[in-house]
C-alpha cells in the first residue's frame, strides 16, 4: 500500500529557501552584478566570514548563484546570480516595498 505524500505549499518551500538570516541580503547585494568574495563580504555589514561562506554554499547548492573560482595566486572567487537568482529580483523588490510601507511605518 502506497502512503499518501504530503504536499508542501510552494510558498513555504520558497520561504524555506530564503530563510537564512543573510540570504536575502546576499541576493540583494548580488543584484548589482558579479562580485569577488571579499568585496561581497565588505558590502554586507555585520556578516562574518564563516556565515557568508555557509550562506553562499547553500545558495550555490540551490542554484540561486554561480560560484566561479580562478586559478590565480592568491585564489580569486567570484559570485553572480544565476537565472534562478535573477528571477528573484521582483520578489525581493516587492518584499522591500512591503517592508518600507508596513514595518517601518507601524514600528514592528
Amino acid at each position: 500500500m502506497q502512503e499518501d505524500k504530503i504536499e508542501i505549499c510552494p510558498c513555504q518551500e520558497a520561504m524555506d529557501l530564503m530563510s537564512g538570516k543573510w540570504t536575502m541580503t546576499i541576493i540583494n547585494t548580488l543584484m548589482t552584478g558579479k562580485m569577488r568574495f571579499k568585496v561581497l563580504e565588505r558590502s554586507i555589514p555585520g556578516i562574518n566570514t564563516r556565515m557568508l561562506v555557509k550562506e553562499l554554499k547553500q545558495l550555490e547548492k540551490t542554484g540561486v548563484l554561480i560560484r566561479t573560482a580562478y586559478a590565480t595566486v592568491p585564489p580569486t572567487v567570484e559570485y553572480v546570480l544565476s537565472e534562478k537568482g535573477i528571477s528573484l529580483t521582483p520578489v525581493l523588490i516587492a518584499v522591500q516595498e512591503w517592508a518600507l510601507k508596513n514595518i517601518h511605518t507601524n514600528n514592528i
